[in-house]
Protein backbone atom coordinates (compact mmCIF):
# COMPACT_ATOMS: atom_id res chain seq x y z
CA UNK A 1 0.00 0.00 0.00
CA UNK A 2 2.77 2.45 0.91
CA UNK A 3 4.60 1.81 -2.38
CA UNK A 4 1.41 2.60 -4.29
CA UNK A 5 0.98 5.94 -2.49
CA UNK A 6 4.64 6.79 -3.13
CA UNK A 7 4.22 5.94 -6.82
CA UNK A 8 1.17 8.17 -7.15
CA UNK A 9 2.99 11.05 -5.45
CA UNK A 10 6.03 10.59 -7.71
CA UNK A 11 3.91 10.51 -10.88
CA UNK A 12 2.06 13.67 -9.80
CA UNK A 13 5.34 15.42 -8.97
CA UNK A 14 6.88 14.46 -12.32
CA UNK A 15 3.75 15.65 -14.11
CA UNK A 16 3.99 19.05 -12.42
CA UNK A 17 7.74 19.31 -13.03
CA UNK A 18 7.24 18.49 -16.70
CA UNK A 19 4.16 20.63 -17.12
CA UNK A 20 5.50 23.89 -15.71
CA UNK A 21 8.33 24.36 -18.25
CA UNK A 22 5.98 23.33 -21.05
CA UNK A 23 3.43 25.91 -19.92
CA UNK A 24 6.14 28.57 -19.62
CA UNK A 25 7.41 27.94 -23.16
CA UNK A 26 3.90 27.76 -24.57
CA UNK A 27 3.14 31.22 -23.17
CA UNK A 28 6.50 32.97 -23.47
CA UNK A 29 7.42 32.16 -27.09
CA UNK A 30 4.32 33.79 -28.64
CA UNK A 31 4.69 36.78 -26.28
CA UNK A 32 8.32 37.34 -27.31
CA UNK A 33 7.45 36.97 -30.99
CA UNK A 34 4.57 39.42 -30.55
CA UNK A 35 6.86 41.96 -28.88
CA UNK A 36 9.41 41.64 -31.69
CA UNK A 37 6.79 42.05 -34.41
CA UNK A 38 5.28 45.04 -32.58
CA UNK A 39 8.69 46.73 -32.34
CA UNK A 40 9.35 45.97 -36.01
CA UNK A 41 6.05 47.54 -37.10
CA UNK A 42 6.09 50.53 -34.74
CA UNK A 43 9.78 51.43 -34.62
CA UNK A 44 11.24 49.67 -37.68
CA UNK A 45 13.75 47.75 -35.57
CA UNK A 46 15.28 44.45 -36.58
CA UNK A 47 13.56 41.26 -35.47
CA UNK A 48 16.95 39.96 -34.32
CA UNK A 49 17.72 42.65 -31.70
Amino acid sequence: MMENVFSVIMVALMGVLGGLPTLYLTVSIPVVLGQKIYRKVKYGRSLFD
